[in-house]
């Protein structure tokens, strides 16, 4: 269990809490040079940015779990110099820090080990990534499911054929047309965006007078174009979540999902939780627009790539969805997030927003339209209110927990009698960060893991990798680390092979060689042998990441434990997992250490990306949107951080299984 100093320094923190040059810049007389191992990267730096930001500058990734803040201790580099140095204090770099000092310690700061985010460069330097700080790129499991709606989306688009004027009939292009949009298809009181009146004239007499016109919200024509739908009328449903971003490219006439294309989530580079995002955003000028900008040149990207896969165009685009939860959708729209920070952590809007897609910088159609889903509260967003369109809860007679896992938990509990949502900081460990091992689901990460009860061998599958372990042998990936499925499993596994206790501890009566001591006691785990990796040293799970899984599972278990108690319920009647991790974790290892409320296994549902499923829904029903605008409105949000039940709830939930002594 934890000690109360441990729990009580949780709680503060977190309440605190492409390719840009692809060779080498010319030197010039005066200029530091740097170059990067083993990429062979090179560039120029200057004594005013870190080894990590130039390495940014450079497209050299280097994990940065915390955004360059010195705490998570990912980014570590060595120092090579180019030039005459002795000694490691001879480097051309800046001293070492308190928070390299803390994090690294005297023997590794003394072999050249620095941390990158903490280090400037004063000289011609070479700097060496080591595996485990360069960063992989990370498996998006994001695909869109089966399930659809009946089509009815904002964009319609409508054939129609004008009668030209006459020295008789003089109306004007545009009147003649809104005339025949309301004759014709029953649309009154519509408005021309300036575009289609400014190529109207050209556009009507081309096409001898016969159009397709676009039409947003029943209000708006959008878009003239020449001839019967002359072009395919695309949308993109987005989910910008905070480590990945998905993007779906959808047919308005015929609801059909064309291609899906996702990626990591570029915001990354300056921090992996949305607290050191705004943060950045908040005391770094211009840093919420360099935030902005990132997020919305991805997603121009993705847009690009699902296009051209099917033969379109980005300018086919003409109307957007957008989800994310709070801290997302206020950097993504150019909002101020810096009330975010603080209680009573109030967003800028709550309803839900409809504006031109190029206003932030989307490059589509320049008619195209851009909806953002409402927010609920908190940090409980429109991603939350896609999860809810999607599953629809508000029309169940069973009680349905829907849990969404990542680095932020979000959880709804209720039926069409009421609905309950909170959210709570589970921290980034299930995401694979701020583990001695941890990393991303990518490439060599350590997913599933097995331990024999008797012996304490151990069996491990890798991303990329078929087979387990021992079908690895003459692999060139081997292991790097572990990602969040795996250090569930992992921790699953220990607790039922008595390794360690139901508090966390490690047993003190085994004596294995994969029990590593320190003074005596039992302070780590082997899962794999050195030789079975790509760092050349063992991977294992330590007391430390037993506490932060400890820590991240607590504050889920707490806060489903809270809404039931304030639902007046004992338990779910089911239990529906979203998202990309909840879809991946193993159910019955994730019951067998607590994280959610038992639950027999035929009653625990994963739903893949819900909140991308809802975002979709809202993209070619119009009622769905409605459904959400309603819905967020009907939500009780609880307030973890205002229970005073909270902090005895989160102590119950530390320990590991699915006994909750009270």
């Amino acid at each position: 269990m934890l000690a109360d100093g441990e729990i009580d320094l949780y709680f503060s923190q977190l309440e605190k809490c492409q390719d840009k040059v692809t060779g080498a810049k010319e030197v010039t007389d005066g200029e530091i040079s740097i170059a990067f191992q083993p990429s062979g990267r090179r560039g120029t730096a200057s004594p005013d940015k870190t080894i990590l930001e130039i390495a940014r500058d450079v497209g050299v990734e280097i994990e940065s779990v915390c955004g360059g803040k010195g705490v998570c201790g990912k980014c570590r580099v060595r120092i090579e110099s180019v030039g005459p140095a002795e000694t490691p204090e001879a480097l051309p770099v800046s001293p070492p820090t308190e928070a390299e000092l803390r994090l690294l310690g005297q023997q590794l700061l003394k072999s050249g080990m620095r941390l990158a985010c903490q280090t400037f460069v004063r000289g011609d330097v070479q700097v060496y990534v080591p595996e485990e700080s360069r960063r992989a790129t990370q498996v998006v499991r994001k695909e869109a499911s089966e399930r659809t709606v009946p089509l009815d989306p904002a964009v319609k688009v409508l054939e129609i054929k004008l009668q030209p004027p006459n020295l008789e009939d003089l109306q004007a292009d545009t009147d003649r047309l809104l005339s025949s949009l309301a004759r014709e298809h029953g649309l009154a009181n519509l408005e021309c965006d300036l575009e289609v009146i400014q190529n109207l004239p050209a556009t009507l007499r081309q096409a001898d007078w016969k159009l397709t016109a676009v039409v947003w919200q029943d209000k708006h024509v959008i878009a003239a174009l020449s001839g019967s739908q002359p072009a395919p009328v695309l949308g993109l449903a987005v989910d910008v979540g905070t480590t990945t971003i998905a993007a779906y490219l959808v047919d308005l006439t015929t609801g059909a999902v064309l291609a899906t294309e996702s990626a990591m989530n570029p915001q990354v580079a300056w921090g992996d939780d949305v607290i050191t995002r705004m943060q950045h955003a908040k005391q770094t000028p211009g840093g919420a627009k360099e935030l902005q900008e990132a997020v919305i040149s991805e997603i121009n990207l993705l847009a690009r790539k699902a296009t051209e896969r099917v033969g379109a165009s980005t300018a086919d685009i003409f109307d957007v969805v957008m989800v994310g939860n709070t801290a997302m959708h206020h950097l993504f729209m150019g909002i101020d997030p810096a009330p975010l920070l603080a209680a009573p952590f109030a967003p800028a809007v709550q309803k839900p927003l409809d504006v031109k897609a190029s206003a932030i910088g989307l490059g589509f159609h320049p008619g195209c339209r851009l909806h953002v889903l409402p927010v609920e509260a908190g940090f409980v967003g429109a991603d939350n209110v896609a999860v809810l369109i999607a599953e629809r809860p508000y029309d169940q007679d069973e009680i349905l927990l829907l849990i969404d896992i990542g680095t932020n938990g979000e959880l709804v509990l209720g039926n069409r009698h009421r609905l309950l949502s909170t959210s709570c900081a589970t921290g980034p460990a299930l995401e694979g960060a701020h583990l001695e091992f941890g990393m991303r689901a990518a490439p060599g990460a350590i997913e599933r893991v097995r331990i024999d009860p008797q012996t304490l061998e151990v069996k491990f599958k890798v991303i990329g990798l078929e087979g387990w372990n021992s079908d690895y042998e003459g692999s060139e990936i081997g292991a790097r680390g572990i990602c969040g499925s795996g250090i569930i499993e992992a921790v699953s596994e220990m607790l039922q092979a008595g390794v360690i206790r139901a508090d966390g501890g490690f047993s003190t009566n085994l004596n294995h060689p994969r029990i590593v001591l320190e003074n005596g006691r039992p302070h780590k785990f082997v899962i794999a042998w050195a030789k079975e990796t790509a760092l050349g040293r063992d991977i294992t799970v330590s007391i430390k990441d037993i506490r932060a899984v400890q820590l991240a599972k607590g504050a889920l278990r707490a806060g489903a434990e809270i809404l039931l108690r304030t639902l007046g319920v004992p338990k779910p009647d089911r239990v529906i997992l979203a998202g990309a991790f909840g879809s991946y974790i193993d159910v019955e290892h994730a019951l067998a250490i607590g994280m959610f409320p038992d639950c027999p296994l035929d009653r625990v549902t994963s739903v893949g990306n819900a909140a991308g499923d809802g975002a979709r829904f809202a993209l070619l029903n119009r009622e769905r949107r409605r459904e959400a605008e309603w819905v967020a409105r009907q939500v009780e949000y609880v307030e973890l951080a205002t229970r005073k039940d909270f902090m005895t709830e989160f102590v119950k939930a530390m320990q590991l299984g699915q006994e909750n002594p009270g």
